[in-house]
């Protein structure tokens, strides 16, 4: 899988199998190759770190060596899990996010943030104030075949899809969409001239001289446009391996404070509301002095603001411009919004992970989400190495259908491989993620994170920047 995705990156093709890959199996047990994915992404945005490393000091014949541990991944991949606020663990997923039995099946739901859950009461007609809201929704959805409670909820702005088999989510529009694309595209654009950049930087000056990690991505600047998992995993990435990261977000846009937390790190983040004159302005001052912009909105959702691909880069033509999203830029259902809960269910994943009475199921983490983003991170690194050679913008597309497709055409596990029972392998990856764990004090309290699972010879281990409140910094590069 690293060597196909590598493929698509247009890296070095020797350079997966100098990898070396360690630690325990079976930490991310689940019936199809999830393990396999995420060590896979992984490797991918550490090679690119890596070879990018070699590229900005000229010394191509000595690549950092790149480490992809499984425990490492695991943990990461599990973050939301492990993450704790003065002790206190994150409860991930709100009461009415579920799976919810329908007259002819299964519908999946979600409502962790606060307008989200606004749209599923009112198209269901429960009222806000119900005193006991789930069960006048698991009423409302036990009334109705699942595709049109899925087709209600997604009218009113909510979120909500039928749960099918991997044979009817292939049979369907959106997924045969999905899985005619690669996993991930990274094209060339434009003709702007080649800008090598200088050595990469370490913790306390530029190389050789300097001291403390290797910093690949030292200097380059990301404005980052997303939220909720895959996106904001990507730019933390980058921030672990040096960049400048500024988050975004509109003030009128409220972050979950837990999930900000948990993918903060290595990053700032500020408010601007496009919609002000003012903060338009200083958005394209900020643009004016960006290498790369990542998008995690749903496709078309930023454009009336000229955030679109070739908007952004008509301004900035050596500009390189990352886009992830639920469901692809292709399809009936390109324009929707998703989370990797709903993707799961749509596209099988979530069936093929039933229990014995028939009830959906899921990967043990939120896989697509957390190998999207590492995918992202990778392809970034990878543009701006292409670029440093020839020139030209470049424009990166990655959604989490394509990843589902990926995954569920590789060799699905043996039987006897397959999950192990849920209190057995709980305990396993406990045990095995403690050397990835690692506390932060920070201005919300005392926060204990996953480590970052990228390792490179010389590389950071974890990020030098704790994460700050959502929204505190300035909207200014570092």
């Amino acid at each position: 899988m690293l060597g196909e995705a590598w493929t698509l990156l247009g890296g070095d093709p020797a350079a997966p199998h100098r990898v070396r890959w360690t630690g325990p199996e079976g930490l991310l047990p689940a019936r199809l190759p999830l393990a396999a994915l995420a060590g896979a992404a992984v490797g991918a945005a550490a090679l690119a770190a890596a070879e990018l490393a070699a590229l900005r000091t000229g010394a191509a014949a000595v690549t950092p060596a790149v480490t992809v541990d499984a425990a490492a991944v695991a943990t990461a991949f599990a973050g939301e899990r492990h993450l704790r606020r003065d002790g206190e663990p994150w409860r991930a997923w709100a009461p009415l996010s579920r799976f919810w039995p329908a007259a002819d099946g299964w519908v999946r739901t979600h409502a962790n943030y606060p307008h989200h859950r606004e749209r599923l009461l009112a198209a269901l007609g429960v009222p806000g104030s119900a005193a006991d809201p789930a069960a006048a929704v698991a009423a409302a959805v036990a009334g109705r075949p699942a595709e049109e409670t899925a087709r209600l909820v997604t009218d009113a702005g909510g979120l909500a899809v039928a749960v099918r088999t991997p044979q009817e989510w292939a049979a369907h529009p959106q997924g045969a969409a999905a899985a005619a694309l690669p996993l991930l595209t990274l094209e060339r654009t434009g003709a702007a001239p080649a800008a090598r950049p200088g050595p990469p930087a370490a913790a306390d000056g530029p190389l050789p001289s300097g001291g403390g990690p290797l910093l690949p991505a030292a200097g380059l600047r990301v404005l980052d446009l997303t939220r909720v998992i895959a996106g904001p995993v990507g730019t933390r990435t980058l921030g672990l391996l040096g960049a400048d990261v500024l988050r975004i977000d509109s003030p009128r846009l409220p972050e979950i404070p837990e999930q900000h937390l948990e993918t903060g790190f290595g990053k700032r983040s500020a408010l601007l509301d496009l919609d002000r004159r003012a903060d338009r302005d200083r958005f394209e001052e900020l643009l004016g002095g960006a290498d790369a912009v990542v998008i995690g909105y749903r496709p078309g959702a930023l454009d009336r603001h000229g955030l679109s691909p070739e908007a952004l880069l008509e301004r900035r033509p050596g500009l390189t411009v990352a886009t992830v999203d639920a469901w692809g830029p292709v399809g009936p259902w390109a324009g929707r919004r998703g989370f990797d809960s709903l993707v799961q269910a749509a596209s099988g994943i979530a069936h093929l992970h039933a229990a014995a009475d028939g009830t959906p199921g899921a990967l043990p983490v939120q896989g697509l989400d957390h190998a999207t983003g590492y995918l992202l991170a990778a392809a970034v690194l990878r543009a701006r190495a292409d670029a440093a050679a020839d020139g030209g913008g470049r424009v990166v597309r990655l959604s989490l259908a394509r990843t589902a497709a990926w995954l569920l055409r590789q060799p699905r596990p043996e039987p006897s491989s397959g999950p192990a029972p849920a209190a057995s392998a709980a305990d396993a990856a406990e045990a095995a993620a403690a050397p990835y764990l690692a506390e932060a004090d920070t201005p919300m309290g005392r926060v204990r994170h996953a480590l970052p699972p990228v390792h490179l010879d010389g590389g950071p281990r974890d990020w030098r920047r704790p994460v700050g409140p959502w929204g505190a910094d300035p909207a200014a590069w570092a």
